[in-house]
């Protein structure tokens, strides 16, 4: 499972994710003292003790809010007995081989089981030197507070083990991690190790960077998505004070000045001449007609049934990450340093390779915290903007997508339709057919080799979600999928396909209940499949007071989801009274996320995913006008602020002993499903197209 190297700290590396044999490309016992894991560390998460009594362990995950490395630092400090301010958590930078991959919900679960180990192995390793020094039984020892403790009260911090532990090769007690029982940081509601960094500004982002030599720099871009510079008069802009360049790249003009402004303005003062992009001639309403021409058929439903159906439109969705796309690259002529968040380093560092012309071996790639993703950094446009720029203009360059930048030519959530239709008799559901068209990323059009970094949205077939026999007992369940295939950047949004599929299934269930003159919730408690999931919706019932009496024009919702392992039930209140503009009062949610590493962690995902759910089904969204992209910032593309959130928001954890499942995805389709059915309960109507207000 691990080994550990002889060095002056102990060092214990255990595999993660690849196929190598643990102890392939490890030093030979005592070679090099003094580095940590060499020829290994790429593939390999690594626990170092340092004689200053700290903890670190590298990363192989990007932190962009999510709260991960709070919840490794948990697993390493449970383990080892530490105390979780003695625990460092840098990120890794970029490997040649393993599993850098953030995403998808999974990393405290891919994480859990290495970790722990990881730092049992240690503990075992500094008990067995501690008893070396005193000797004294191993199993007469504990520890406690990153510290060895004697039976007779002496002690020893792991700092000073660090050495002689290093050398032990057959720990003198058990290597295990602890069951679940003997749990005390594990489980337990704890805040972030990085907030105060965080809101003390110490915290350190991609704009924050001071590297040699890296000069503000912006790219002046086309009007419509995958517009073409026909021509470019840049003598103003070179003649203006600060300007150190002006590079033409495929996505533009960039600029290279003393300081942002300096850019800002000499980009502003460029002439050119644009060619339109290959959607130019295309709006919203060309856009939604051809997904409803390719959304499948539905075949005959049963004989004998009656049916409930509906439509459900949703638009292009921007990322919108607090923290805009940075990136600082330094490309010479025999390698490449970059620096940005990333939440796929590997693929990353392979693409900027080819893109600057380098071998991937001499591409270095530091992965640096990010302000937000929601699968933002899943691509990594900037950095390749970055190193060509700098490439280009032979200096190194700290590159921004200004807000605006990424909104229009950024990538976004596809806009999708679906048609849902159930058959009931007998008082029950007896098929469930979901069909449903997304508008896909061409291959040739602009991001696919130029931005790189397709992660591709949209693509898993339409049907059940999230197992082949659906989350409700609804009879035969089936469903299909077509595509439109547009030249513009699109990439995986906040709970991917979910997002869209399970709101839109909400909704309809929501009406079936109705159809057959039963309680929303009551339907589901004697429909639903799984028990973990009817625990949930207990929760919000009861936690939500379900069915209250509410004044005219307000209402509750519900919604429920399961997938990555996990389960949530969310129930709203909404004000619509002013049916242009409701109002989420109140947002009750409970999860079951096996064991919940950090339950406060889990609160703040499950906060964030409301909001989410709020935003998109309400008020944000995404125009497209001959071409281009409407909107441009917070100011017109509408995310909730915080006059928008509910005045009132509460998240359960359901206790449960399995390992982790995800939960940073788990909680945005459950909340806009819950929006959305609170919205037509509170006005009488049956909410088709989303954002309500688009």
């Amino acid at each position: 499972m691990a080994y550990s190297l002889a060095a002056s700290t102990l060092t214990v590396a255990a595999p993660l994710g690849c196929d190598a044999s643990p102890a392939e490309g490890a030093e030979a016992a005592g070679e090099r003292s003094d580095v940590l894991a060499t020829g290994t560390d790429e593939e390999m998460l690594v626990l170092e003790v340092t004689a200053a009594n700290k903890v670190v362990v590298r990363l192989p995950r990007v932190e962009v809010g999510q709260g991960v490395t709070t919840a490794v630092a948990m697993m390493i400090a449970e383990e080892l007995d530490a105390r979780l301010a003695d625990v460092d958590i840098p990120l890794a930078e970029a490997r040649a081989k393993g599993n850098q991959y953030t995403g998808g919900s999974s990393s405290v679960s891919s994480l859990y089981g290495p970790a722990r180990a990881l730092a049992a192995l240690a503990r075992a390793k500094l008990v067995t030197a501690a008893a070396k020094r005193w000797r004294l039984p191993a199993w007469s020892l504990r520890t406690r507070d990153t510290q060895v403790i004697a039976p007779d009260g002496r002690s020893a911090t792991f700092g000073s083990l660090t050495e002689s532990a290093a050398r032990v090769r057959r720990p003198a007690v058990s290597s295990k991690p602890k069951p679940a029982s003997r749990h005390r940081v594990i489980g337990r509601p704890t805040n972030r190790i990085d907030a105060r960094d965080i809101v003390t500004g110490r915290a350190e982002y991609t704009g924050d960077l001071t590297v040699a030599g890296a000069k503000p720099t912006v790219v002046a871009r086309p009007p419509t998505l995958g517009g073409k510079v026909v021509s470019v008069d840049d003598r103003a802009a070179r003649a203006m004070p600060g300007v150190h360049a002006v590079v033409r790249i495929a996505g533009g003009v960039a600029v290279v000045a003393e300081s942002f402004h300096h850019a800002f303005k000499a980009r502003d003062a460029l002439h050119i001449t644009w060619g339109p992009g290959p959607l130019a001639s295309l709006s919203d309403a060309a856009i939604r007609s051809r997904l409803r021409a390719a959304v499948p058929r539905m075949g005959t439903p049963p004989r004998g049934s009656a049916q409930v159906e509906g439509e459900f439109e949703f638009a292009f969705v921007s990322h919108a990450p607090m923290e805009v796309l940075t990136a600082v690259a330094d490309v010479r002529a025999g390698h490449a340093e970059i620096w940005f968040s990333s939440q796929t380093p590997m693929d990353a560092r392979d693409s900027i390779a080819s893109a600057v012309g380098l071998p991937a071996s001499k591409v270095r790639v530091h992965v640096i915290r990010g302000g937000g993703s929601f699968g933002r950094r899943l691509n990594y446009d900037a950095a390749i903007e970055a190193a060509v720029i700098s490439k280009a203009a032979r200096r190194p360059v700290k590159l921004m997508w200004s807000r605006a930048d990424d909104t229009r030519h950024g990538r976004m959530r596809p806009a999708d339709h679906h048609r849902i239709r159930a058959s009931h008799a007998g008082g029950r559901v007896v098929a469930f057919t979901h069909v449903t068209a997304s508008v896909s990323e061409s291959s040739g059009g602009k991001g696919a080799t130029a931005q790189g970094g397709i992660v591709r949205a949209g693509s898993r077939a339409a049907g059940p979600l999230p197992s082949g026999s659906g989350l409700y007992n609804f009879g035969r369940v089936s469903g299909d999928s077509g595509s439109v295939e547009l030249a513009m950047p699109l990439g995986a949004w906040r709970s991917v396909d979910s997002g869209t599929m399970r709101a839109a299934e909400e909704v309809m269930v929501d009406e079936v209940a109705a159809s057959l003159g039963k309680d929303p919730i009551a339907f589901r408690r004697t429909t639903l499949r799984n028990k973990a999931v009817k625990a949930v919706l207990d929760k919000v019932a009861e936690a939500g007071d379900w069915g209250r009496t509410m004044p005219a024009g307000q209402a509750q919702g519900i919604a429920v989801h399961e997938e990555y392992g996990s389960c949530v039930a969310c129930l709203t209140e909404i004000d619509a009274g002013d049916p242009k503009n409701p109002r989420v009062t109140k947002v009750v949610m409970a999860a079951d996320v096996g064991t919940a590493v950090n339950p406060r962690g889990l609160q703040a995902q499950l906060m964030g995913t409301a909001i989410d759910g709020i935003s998109t089904v309400l008020q944000a969204g995404l125009h497209i006008d001959r071409g281009a992209v409407r909107e441009s910032s917070y100011a017109d593309f509408h995310y909730a602020r915080q006059r928008h959130a509910p005045l009132h928001f509460e998240a359960h954890i359901v206790a449960s002993g399995r390992e982790p499942g995800g939960a940073g995805e788990l909680g945005v389709p459950a909340a806009a499903g819950a929006v959305a059915n609170a919205y037509a309960r509170a006005t009488g109507t049956k909410p088709r197209r989303f954002p309500l207000t688009f």
